[in-house]
């Protein structure tokens, strides 16, 4: 009978042992793929102008199709929606980045599902990249 405890308290340490191997794989797995979803979000610019990367974003968000939700210019925040046939929308944080660098953010929404694909923050940030050049160099 006691062969049979010490075997039963043994395989039930070796499963909770294996539970917590497979949520500690499953927890590093989740923060590996948050880390690559924030490098596919978030860009540097060679600019400490927050006010007018806040503009150029805005515009940029406005060349794409959305309608400007709100705008902060002291919290460095942009929100718009796009209506074209779906709701997707588009979250952008501005922030310094250094001393010489402005960190731009940008977070996608479909409906109320996080967008993980990088082709919609792909398309976001070579529009931004190009009128980031232009504004850099007062092209209008």
């Amino acid at each position: 009978m006691k062969k049979i405890i010490v075997m039963a308290l043994l395989a039930l340490s070796l499963t909770a042992c294996n539970a917590q191997m497979n949520s500690k794989s499953q927890v590093m797995g989740a923060d590996t793929s948050q880390v690559a979803l924030r490098s596919i979000q978030t860009r540097a610019f060679d600019t400490t102008d927050q006010k007018k990367t806040i503009r150029t974003v805005i515009a940029t968000l406005q060349d794409l199709g959305f309608v400007i939700d709100k705008a902060d210019e002291n919290l460095g925040t942009v929100s718009g929606t796009k209506l074209n046939g779906y709701a997707l929308r588009m979250s952008v944080t501005v922030r310094p980045h250094g001393q010489k660098q402005t960190s731009v953010r940008a977070n996608a929404q479909y409906n109320v599902t996080a967008v993980e694909d990088p082709e919609p923050y792909q398309q976001f940030f070579t529009a931004l990249e190009k009128s980031m050049f232009l504004t850099a160099h007062d092209v209008d």
